[in-house]
């Protein structure tokens, strides 16, 4: 006969589980990720100098998602390492279901944050953007580990914000996904391979074990 897991039990699991992946500080690192996003956006579209421009939200619709990204990175990171990789269940299911949850509380807050037409640098390219560096975040983060998970997409984002053209479309819409308006098809590609090589990755293999 197999013993039911009773309400209780479920919900100290649960608390468990979201403790140890520091769920409730990851949670809200994202709430103020995305106010923070919603007020510079704001601002930038009050300033005379540039507020009328297209391009005036470029600065929020790249920085917001690298933030965000870096949040969920660093919240992959585990406590318990060892009784993950010694469990009788497979932990993939669980790792996906994780990021997938974080991605999509991430993305519904950002294109709340900064709405808009998608040539105005609007919702579709912060979620691009999100997408995007969440996958190379979780790809990192089983590659180097959770706490160095952030770095790699952090310095990519800088080196194509520096070099990247003014005019959108071409090789750049690859190479400079980021930094694209929200209808180049290119860049969509780009990013939805990027989040979906990097979340199988971290389902596979989970975060690199690190000490301390």
């Amino acid at each position: 006969m197999t013993a039911k897991t009773t309400p209780p039990a479920l919900f100290t699991l649960y608390s468990l589980y979201a403790r140890s992946r520091i769920l409730p500080a990851t949670l809200a690192a994202l709430a103020c990720t995305a106010l923070a996003a919603a007020w510079a956006a704001y601002w930038l579209r009050t300033q005379p100098q540039f507020g009328r421009s297209p391009s005036a939200r470029v600065p929020v619709v790249v920085l917001a998602p690298l933030l965000a990204a870096g949040v969920i990175g660093t919240g992959l990171y585990t406590h318990s390492d060892e009784l993950d990789r010694t469990a009788v269940r497979p932990w993939w299911p669980r790792r996906t279901t994780h990021l997938l949850v974080l991605t999509a509380l991430a993305a519904a807050s950002l294109a709340l944050a900064v709405p808009g037409r998608p040539e105005e640098f609007g919702a579709p390219a912060i979620v691009r953007n999100l997408l995007g560096a969440t996958g190379v975040t979780a790809g990192a983060a089983a590659l180097l580990g959770a706490r160095l998970s952030w770095l790699p997409m952090a310095v990519y984002v800088s080196g194509s914000y520096l070099s990247a053209p003014r005019t959108p479309g071409g090789a750049a819409a690859v190479w400079a996904w980021p930094m694209q308006p929200g209808p180049q098809a290119a860049a969509w590609v780009t990013a939805l391979v990027a989040y979906a090589g990097g979340a199988a990755l971290y389902a596979w293999r989970g975060a690199r074990r690190e000490s301390g």
